[in-house]
């Protein structure tokens, strides 16, 4: 059984790579590339160490290989089209529809509560309060039995 302090490193490695996801997925925005490039473009940034490394991977690869998807499944749940958001919250929502959609094993408020945490760090002032309603309208729907 793992021990409370692994829990929370394992935690901690967890927000670092999803720190680091934002980060590749707004550039990857602003100047659209392979996915490989982003991970191996950020294997050299300074947060690695202490990121998930295989999560990081994981999330700009699935993203990017689904971000059509994802913001088709956004646009249930937001009031403008996924292409005028702001590429910060952009980024953030779909790392938050991903883990909701495609991570039952993160419990969906981890998901929302994640996502909040890094809008009200990198995003606009009152940022946090939208991307926490367009990702609570996704967890009922996604996640309704364990909402």
């Amino acid at each position: 059984m793992p021990t409370q302090a692994s829990v929370r490193q394992f935690s901690r490695q967890r927000s670092v790579a999803r720190k680091l996801a934002l980060q590749a997925l707004y550039r990857w925005q602003i100047n659209e590339c392979p996915w490989q490039d982003l991970v191996q473009e950020f294997a050299a940034a300074e947060d690695m160490p202490r990121a998930d490394r295989e999560y990081f991977r994981e999330l700009v690869e699935a993203i990017s290989h689904s971000h059509a998807s994802l913001d088709a499944q956004l646009c249930a749940w937001i009031d403008r089209p996924p292409a005028q958001l702001d590429p910060i919250e952009h980024a953030i929502l779909l790392i938050g529809l991903y883990e909701l959609a495609s991570r039952p094993e993160v419990p969906y408020r981890v998901a929302i509560n994640e996502a909040v945490a890094l809008t009200k760090r990198f995003g606009a002032t009152d940022g946090h309060k939208y991307v926490n309603a367009v990702l609570d309208r996704a967890a009922r729907e996604l996640r309704s039995g364990e909402h």
